[in-house]
């Protein structure tokens, strides 16, 4: 038997000998023949490399300060050799974005030609001068738009969310990534798939709001629109989910806190979106700051290893969010060491060092100790390589600086953004028809903190803005009425600082105006005097040496106790109310604000979250009516802090009210008006079940009963009569943006499957359970204008 074993093992190394011979004298391995397989290629390149270069690939460091920017001339910097020669790196991030926590401005950041410039010169160093000619990944910031200079800015996510039109956004993705993919980036980090159930939460503004289903179909928007069907397009890049998971609920709204949710609530709640877009084609999964159940997200073997890949075959690679390997040591306690953090991290599952701290050195010896096995440091690596060759990296690293200048932020691109910020905006009360306003008016008053700032207009990782690139709401008044009215613009106040006020000359506005536009709400716009800690966000500094008290109350880090209006604003407001001259108020903010007395009072109201650079135009259309309004809330408005959480599908048993005021929120999930009036009728529904699955194809039309053409939101809810386990009041299923013209009568078709009546059941299984389903559809989760039942006869299994 021993002789056999030693002849067999001749065999197969005389039948490999000649193969290895073969690469060698030919003088090019494998990996660099772009006609191989790209597994063999991946395979062939990792035999190459040693250790130190495979935890090299795996360090995402912060790319800013990798280029040299001397006048018109941009090339890559000391920084930059040595961390190719001393560190190996594979991956940069946020290398063109440009804000003041990367202290880069309009003169010492890049242009779209210049970035191009830039990431080829980087590009370059990394292949001639590694051993191994690997190309660099560059990871950039992409959630409204490319952060960099001079990109088309869209409204922020939880804009994008009310416009429930997920092709729109699937068309602004694409336009996202090729900008970012022209200056050579190759991963945009977003969609947020956060759901934000916690209005004191700073990053409300990066979500789609407090529901699964609206998140999930945006996200897989986004992701569909970022990937496209052929990574190496040159006008495509791989999409990064953030923060897997539960992220948007942290105790106290406190950002990165811990996260108190049970298992069944993530698997119905929480993972439903990330799930969705993975089966999209998402190709890279963030982690989360927060702890979820007491288990840092970053080390979740449970959500990273049997959730994310086992359970969904997701096959690209996660990365850390900034710095939070080091925070399992510094923030959560769970680490004794950072060398204990990297092996609890990469154990887990995270392939990718976002910052470059996390792993390196700590990787290193935590693998020379046997706390990490070189099997798992190999799969981390290999997902990594993967998708450098799908993305043709190693054929075509470059990009062209010419076609960067001409088609980063083109008209066309111009003119989607405004689209999306037409169809984001949301009329939350408009009395006695207030609006939209007569297009002959003469005297126009436009007062407020947010009238005519444009970084108050654009929200958070947003890069520093050529003005002349912002419309602002005052300027989007001024162009849409001209010469033939008097348009007289006052600020009346700040959003936080009550020092710089002049309510009483914005009284004098208003007095001899014939409306006032009063544009008020937040601000997520950081500043050049803002502190930042190590991951970026920035800290709430009440004040800095000139005693000015920025206007920032939202943006990441910036979370709130209250949700007033801040600063002088409802003063502002309630004076020029007094007045008697109509009032309209536009919201310009990041999140939900109490807006009681605003709802009582002023008989007008736009919400328009942060409308993005072509925001003023969008507002203007709105409110002369060139634009019917057609937005809808994809998050709960409060009457108060105390109601929190007050998001819609809340599990049973309905809500009893408080002794101060009734449990209902102010303005419900899906509230949205327009300038005409919509029916419903003729419901029918057919149920057909199959051994496996069922089918129940629901009917019903819409007529537009106005004169005036518009986009009408038609919203389906399901309610489980009794369940095995407690379900939520009414969970939206289907949901459709319908353009009628006046007097017009359309059909809208919904059909559910078994998999939409599911729930996670006591046996940790996806069931669809026999019984009654309840049906509701309607203008809005509160507002139901047809019912009707369907019953399953059967309990069936779901395949997840």
């Amino acid at each position: 038997m021993k002789a056999l074993r030693h002849i067999l093992w001749i065999i197969l190394l005389i039948s490999h000998f000649p193969v290895t011979a073969q690469k060698k004298n030919s003088g090019s391995p494998l990996y660099k023949n772009p006609s191989a397989l790209v597994e063999d290629r991946v395979n062939d390149l990792l035999q190459h490399m040693t250790i130190e270069e495979k935890v090299g690939q795996l360090s995402t460091l912060l790319g800013w300060d990798m280029y040299s920017k001397k006048r018109n001339k941009v090339s890559e910097s000391e920084v930059f050799r040595e961390a190719i020669q001393e560190q190996h790196i594979g991956m940069l991030w946020a290398t063109l974005r440009a804000d003041p926590w990367t202290k880069k401005t309009l003169e010492t950041g890049l242009n779209p030609k210049m970035a191009a410039q830039a990431t080829n010169a980087l590009q370059k160093y990394a292949i001639e001068h590694s051993r191994l000619g690997i190309p660099i990944l560059l990871s950039e910031e992409c959630p409204h738009g490319h952060m960099a200079i001079g990109t088309t800015v869209f409204p922020t996510s939880i804009g994008q969310s009310s416009t429930w039109n997920p092709e729109l956004i699937k068309e602004m993705a694409a336009v996202i990534a090729r900008e970012a993919r022209l200056q050579g980036g190759h991963v945009g980090y977003g969609p947020v798939l956060d759901l934000a159930r916690e209005p004191r939460w700073s990053r409300v503004e990066e979500t789609y709001g407090e529901d699964p289903v609206l998140n999930s179909e945006m996200g897989k928007a986004m992701v569909e629109g970022f990937q496209g069907t052929d990574l190496k397009s040159g006008i495509n890049i791989i999409s990064t989910l953030k923060h897997f998971t539960a992220y948007g609920v942290p105790e106290g709204g406190h950002n990165g806190n811990a996260v108190h949710v049970g298992t069944r609530d993530l698997h119905q709640s929480y993972l439903p979106p990330f799930k969705t877009a993975v089966e999209a084609g998402a190709l890279s999964v963030m982690t989360a700051y927060s702890s979820v159940d007491g288990v840092p997200s970053t080390a979740n073997n449970w959500l990273l290893t049997d959730i994310l890949r086992d359970t969904w075959g997701f096959k690209g690679f996660v990365v850390s969010d900034l710095g939070s390997i080091e925070g399992l040591l510094g923030n959560h306690h769970t680490a004794a060491s950072f060398t204990e953090a990297a092996a609890m991290a990469a154990n887990a599952g995270v392939d990718a060092d976002l910052g470059g701290k996390g792993f390196g050195e700590h990787l290193l010896q935590a693998i020379s100790s046997g706390m990490v096995s070189e099997n798992t440091l190999d799969e981390a690596v290999k997902r990594v390589l993967r998708l450098k060759f799908e993305m043709g990296l190693f054929e075509n690293p470059y990009v062209n600086p010419a076609k960067a200048a001409k088609e980063v932020r083109n008209a066309e691109h111009v003119a989607l953004a405004r689209k999306v910020a037409q169809q984001s905006i949301t009329l939350l009360k408009n009395q006695d028809h207030l609006l939209p306003l007569r297009k002959d008016l003469k005297r126009i008053a436009v007062i407020g903190p947010n009238a005519d700032n444009i970084y108050n207009q654009l929200g958070d990782y947003t890069a520093p803005q050529e003005e002349d690139n912002i419309v602002t709401v005052l300027e989007g008044i001024k162009n849409k009425v001209g010469a033939s009215a008097t348009v007289t613009y006052v600020k009346g106040c700040a959003i936080r600082d009550t020092t710089q006020t002049d309510i009483s000359k914005a009284v004098e506005a208003a007095e001899n105006a014939e409306v006032a536009i009063v544009v008020l709400g937040g601000s997520s716009a950081r500043d050049f005097k803002t502190k930042y800690i190590d991951t970026g966000a920035a800290t709430v500094d009440s004040e800095n040496s000139k005693g000015i008290i920025s206007d920032m109350e939202s943006g990441e880090g910036y979370d709130r106790s209250t949700l007033d209006l801040l600063g002088n604003q409802i003063a502002l407001l309630q004076a020029i109310v007094r007045t008697g001259t109509p009032t309209v108020l536009v919201l310009l903010k990041g999140r939900p604000l109490l807006l009681n007395w605003p709802s009582e009072h002023v008989p007008a109201i736009l919400d328009a979250w942060y409308p993005g650079q072509e925001g003023g135009n969008a507002i203007a259309d709105v409110l002369f009516g060139d634009y019917n309004p057609a937005g809808r809330l994809p998050v709960s408005v409060p009457k108060s802090v105390g109601q929190i959480p007050v998001y819609y599908n809340a599990l049973f048993p309905v809500k009893h009210n408080y002794v101060e005021e009734d449990a209902e929120p102010l303005y419900s999930f899906g509230h949205g008006l327009s300038y005409t009036d919509f029916e419903y009728d003729n419901l029918s529904m057919e149920m057909l079940e199959k051994d496996d699955d069922i089918r129940v194809s629901i009917r019903f039309e819409i007529k537009n009963t106005g004169n005036t053409d518009g986009d009408e939101v038609a919203q389906l809810y399901l309610r489980d009569m009794a369940g095995s386990v407690v379900t939520p009041q009414k969970q939206l299923k289907a949901f459709r943006r319908v353009h009628l013209k006046a007097g017009e009568r359309k059909t809208v078709e919904f059909e559910l499957e078994a998999k939409d009546m599911m729930l996670w059941n006591v046996r940790q299984e996806w069931v669809t359970e026999a019984g009654t389903f309840s049906v509701m559809i309607g203008a809005s989760s509160k507002d139901i204008r047809l019912k009707d039942t369907f019953k399953v006869s059967r309990t069936i299994k779901i395949k997840k």
